[in-house]
């Protein structure tokens, strides 16, 4: 095995068919390091299609009901062999789908069913590619309860490919200690990409999908926003935590420790640099993009809960009351910013829903409040970067963003690390928010 290694996760979209795959062998043999792969089962060739998952786990529902699946599994057989033929490789996967339906028969279990799209797509791949095929349920180790053990799985993957220049390993599954197959809850292979990498020791772990990395704020709110072109890991779980879709935090935490940076790159356009996630003590000194901000994301459904009572500052303990009703009633808060006499404190909407009267009760025989209410339909939005922290009037420019667009900001809050702003807003403002913001932060600094 080469000193320097890159290990390279497709998504499903990427290896969809024969064509997508064909893209991702090129990207692949483009880059001697690329020597690790991890597949996704195929995805969505257009938008009315079915994932190959989906496909297997209505085959796994109808086995565990005893109605026949064969005219299913064989749309599923159906779909692969005409990837293979269309990648012109001599392979039958006959035997694999025996297997598949002899064990759906005997034990419909949904983890099985559903880890058998990586699977085959990594028998497909390895094939196309030339590359050893490693079963994931040989190295990637859960422990009964489900839960992954990473340093056996490091292990287990260091000792397997001792001796290899390279190998397909499927994503999103692994084998629980008695044997048992079992998928990832969360973050699928994404997950295997990033323990992999740990694994192997790679120099970067290459994450290849159908965009061009993370964007500063939601398409769907801003027209055409900017890639974010570097990104540390604390920035990304604060984007991540207000709603952005990025890598979920199982699939970094095994890079991340490993102190390995990921690159989200595009199958479909692999000439663009996408996004690189690095370590937040990551030297910037060299970069050339210069935006106050990283991103902006937000999400709706928060209450905040309002309370002003006079010289409440000087009043020892009260804070802690407050909080102690709170905890009583099983309600976690997410920010608490508070004033000589107010204190305001935002909650998930969902955490009241059965507990609102008597945590209102609880508060007023605890704190004997002058003026106490709920007020639902709040957003949060979170304006995030690493150099809000060096540049003055970073909030003066959020409240004249704010202001320009007649928006009543309802909350402010600022850690004392400075990598973020968080401002309340009504929920029917929240688009408009983060529409001025980006103007206000990106296409005013552009020009």
């Amino acid at each position: 095995m080469a000193d320097k290694v890159k290990v390279v996760k497709f998504g499903g979209s990427s290896l969809a068919d024969a064509d997508q795959i064909k893209k991702a062998a090129a990207i692949i043999k483009a880059d001697p390091m690329r020597r690790f792969v991890v597949p996704s089962a195929p995805g969505k060739r257009f938008k009315e299609d079915i994932k190959i998952t989906d496909m297997l786990y209505s085959c796994c529902e109808k086995a565990g009901s005893g109605i026949d699946f064969s005219e299913d599994i064989q749309k599923i057989k159906d779909r692969y062999n005409g990837i293979i033929e269309g990648l012109g490789i001599d392979l039958s996967l006959d035997e694999e789908f025996d297997t598949i339906v002899r064990e759906l028969k005997a034990r419909p279990a949904k983890d099985y069913a559903a880890s058998r799209g990586e699977y085959l797509n990594g028998k497909v791949l390895s094939a196309y590619l030339g590359y050893n095929f490693i079963d994931a349920a040989d190295v990637i180790v859960f422990d009964t309860k489900g839960t992954l053990l990473l340093d056996k799985t490091v292990e287990a993957v260091r000792e397997r490919i001792k001796g290899l220049d390279n190998a397909v390993i499927p994503g999103f599954y692994g084998r629980t200690t008695e044997g048992i197959v079992k998928t990832f809850s969360r973050g699928g292979s994404d997950v295997t990409g990033s323990i992999i990498a740990n694994a192997v020791r790679a120099e970067l772990y290459e994450n290849w999908t159908d965009v061009s990395g993370f964007l500063v704020a939601d398409p769907r709110i801003v027209e055409d926003p900017d890639v974010i072109s570097t990104i540390t890991y604390r920035e990304l779980r604060e984007l991540a935590y207000m709603g952005a879709s990025v890598l979920h935090e199982d699939a970094i935490f095994p890079v991340r420790s490993a102190g390995i940076p990921i690159n989200i790159r595009n199958t479909n356009r692999p000439e663009d640099e996408g996004t690189m996630i690095v370590s937040n003590d990551y030297d910037f000194s060299k970069e050339s993009l210069h935006h106050t901000i990283t991103g902006i994301a937000g999400r709706k459904g928060f209450s905040t809960i309002n309370i002003e009572k006079a010289m409440m500052n000087s009043e020892l303990g009260f804070g802690m009351k407050v909080l102690k009703v709170l905890y009583d009633n099983g309600v976690s808060f997410e920010h608490m910013p508070s004033g000589i006499d107010t204190m305001s404190i935002t909650v998930d909407t969902e955490s009241l829903n059965g507990v609102r009267e008597k945590l209102i009760a609880d508060l007023r025989r605890e704190v004997e409040p002058d003026h106490l209410e709920i007020e639902d339909g709040i957003a949060l939005l979170a304006v995030v970067g690493r150099r809000m922290k060096n540049t003055r009037g970073t909030v003066a420019r959020i409240f004249a963003a704010m202001a320009h667009a007649r928006i009543n900001v309802k909350m402010i809050d600022q850690g004392s690390s400075e990598l973020n702003v968080i401002i309340g807003v009504s929920e029917h403002d929240l688009p408009e928010a983060i529409r001025r913001i980006y103007d206000m932060f990106i296409n005013s600094e552009k020009n």
